[in-house]
C-alpha cells in the first residue's frame, strides 16, 4: 500500500521513533508498504528550523536524502494538480502545509499517516 507521511510522522520516524504509536511503526516498517513524503514536508521542516521552531532538525536537513533512503521513504513532488486542489478547497483551514499534504493524499488517492486531528476535515483517508 502507498502511504503519505505527515510532516510530524516523518520527523518522529527520523528523530524520535519512540513517539510513533506501535501500529504506526509497524506500518512504516512493513516492506509491502511504499512510504511517501511530500516536498511540502521538506519545505515545512526547513522553514520551521529557520524560524527556530525545530532546532533539532539541523542534521536531518543536512542529510535529508540520506535519511529518507535509510527510512525507505520516497519523495513525492508537488504538481500543479496538487497545488490547484490545495488552493481551491473550500475549507477554512489556513495552514498551507496541511492543505498541500491533504491535496496530495486526495489527488494521489493515498492514505495520510497523521495524528493531526484536523486532517480528516479534508475528507481524505487518515491513518492515525
Amino acid at each position: 500500500m502507498r502511504l503519505l507521511l505527515d510532516t510530524h510522522i516523518l520527523l518522529w520516524a527520523a528523530l524520535e521513533p519512540a513517539r510513533l504509536r506501535p501500529h504506526l511503526r509497524d506500518m512504516l516498517e512493513n516492506a509491502d508498504n511504499t512510504l511517501l513524503t511530500s516536498a511540502a514536508s521538506a519545505f515545512e521542516i526547513a522553514t520551521k528550523h529557520r524560524l527556530g521552531k525545530l532546532p533539532g532538525a539541523a542534521q536531518l536537513l543536512k542529510q535529508y536524502a540520506f535519511v529518507l533512503g535509510e527510512l525507505g521513504v520516497c519523495e513525492l513532488p508537488i504538481t500543479a494538480a496538487h497545488a490547484l486542489k490545495a488552493g481551491s478547497w473550500a475549507i477554512t483551514h489556513r495552514d498551507p502545509f496541511d492543505r498541500l499534504l491533504a491535496a496530495q493524499a486526495s489527488v494521489e488517492r493515498v492514505p495520510l499517516i497523521s495524528v493531526d486531528a484536523v486532517m480528516p476535515e479534508f475528507g481524505i483517508e487518515v491513518l492515525a
